[in-house]
């Protein structure tokens, strides 16, 4: 009988083979404060919840809350850090939807929303848009159990990188990311090696530990799900597994952008994302669902991927395709099963400064 690394592995190999590439999908962003309001406290920061999503015409929804802010000002521009305030694009109530329109061609557009009491705050898509890599987002702009922010544009997650173009490796490099991490197997890096943008370190963390992908054979929908289950299980207790996070987290800093990817950006890097945002003290409801956005994210490159099987096997993959909450559960239900708290497995299991993390990745 197989094991369950060994059966997980043959999924990943199952998954690379049938993913293929379409369009990203606009979804929310969630926000980030801006670097100049970093000095307030986090108490200062009136927004608890603001996004930016980029429509098919080129327009971006803003939305925002604000209690206590009476009055909210929204500046554009292409730099986080220095958005200009020669011109309003938008202004509201202190809760309100807008519309802007007519900004232009730009690698991200960052809105700053300044209200007339407290800090400002900017926000972004989380999506960069790349057709190559339709699970290419920001994983910065959540908000922490204690008020703080996870600096936005620090770290990325993303499926394969294999067909990024010239344009988007171009993009890449403007944005400043440096560090890359690929979680594959050595299997699936031959099969589809990795385009990185120029300057960037390549880092091979390979979150399952094996040279090859072995035999996988699923009967049932059932069957697939349970696979998938233990599979999230041994992401947490598997040596490579706790190896190849401890890299990736320690490296995870304000160093520049750090990048990590597996071939669906969704298991492997699933787990390493909610790791991260766990350990800097995002909520579990953020954090699962930012886990679950893979969904939205590889709807179209999943349907396609189906479309290839038989319809007589479709309900049998369609798990090793998704992300479902219980996949996410198990891995933190092993976590405790192990270590007992998700701090010891930190501490214990990768060796993990939590605190060294939230001085490097949260502002606020």
């Amino acid at each position: 009988m197989s094991s369950p690394r060994t059966r997980l592995i043959a999924a990943a190999a199952l998954t690379a083979a049938l993913t293929v590439t379409v369009p990203a999908l606009a979804t929310p962003a969630l926000a980030a404060p801006s670097a100049n309001s970093a000095q307030h406290s986090a108490h200062a920061i009136p927004f608890t919840a603001a996004t930016a999503v980029q429509q098919a015409d080129g327009s971006f929804a803003l939305s925002w809350t604000a209690p206590g802010a009476r009055h909210v000002t929204v500046y554009a521009g292409t730099d986080p850090e220095h958005v200009a305030h020669r011109r309003a694009v938008a202004s509201g109530a202190g809760s309100a939807t807008v519309t802007v329109s007519g900004l232009g061609a730009a690698d991200r557009w960052y809105f700053e929303l300044v209200p007339d009491r407290g800090a400002p705050l900017v926000v972004a898509d989380r999506s960069l848009h790349l057709a190559s890599a339709p699970n290419f987002r920001d994983l910065g702009g959540y908000r922490t159990a204690d008020g703080r922010w996870v600096k936005l544009g620090q770290v990325y997650r993303s499926d394969d990188l294999s067909k990024l173009t010239d344009e988007d490796l171009a993009k890449l490099r403007r944005l400043g990311v440096r560090t890359v991490f690929d979680l594959r197997t050595p299997a699936e890096r031959q099969a589809a090696p990795d385009r990185l943008p120029a300057g960037a370190k390549a880092i091979t963390a390979n979150v399952l530990g094996a040279a090859d992908t072995g035999q996988f054979n699923v009967t049932s929908p059932q069957a697939a799900v349970d696979m998938m289950v233990l599979g999230e299980r041994t992401m947490v207790s598997a040596d490579s597994a706790r190896a190849a996070y401890a890299q990736l987290l320690g490296a995870a800093d304000d160093r520049g952008a750090v990048l990590f990817h597996c071939t669906a950006g969704k298991d492997r890097t699933g787990w390493g994302a909610a790791a991260l945002l766990t350990a800097l003290g995002v909520p579990q409801e953020t954090v699962r669902a930012d886990y679950l956005a893979s969904n939205t994210y590889r709807a179209q490159a999943n349907a396609a991927a189906l479309a290839q099987l038989p319809p007589a096997y479709q309900a049998v993959y369609q798990p090793l395709l998704d992300v479902r909450p219980e996949y996410l559960a198990a891995g933190f239900d092993e976590v405790k099963t192990r270590y007992g708290s998700f701090d010891a497995y930190l501490k214990k299991g990768l060796g993990v400064n939590a605190e060294q993390l939230r001085r490097n990745l949260l502002v606020g």
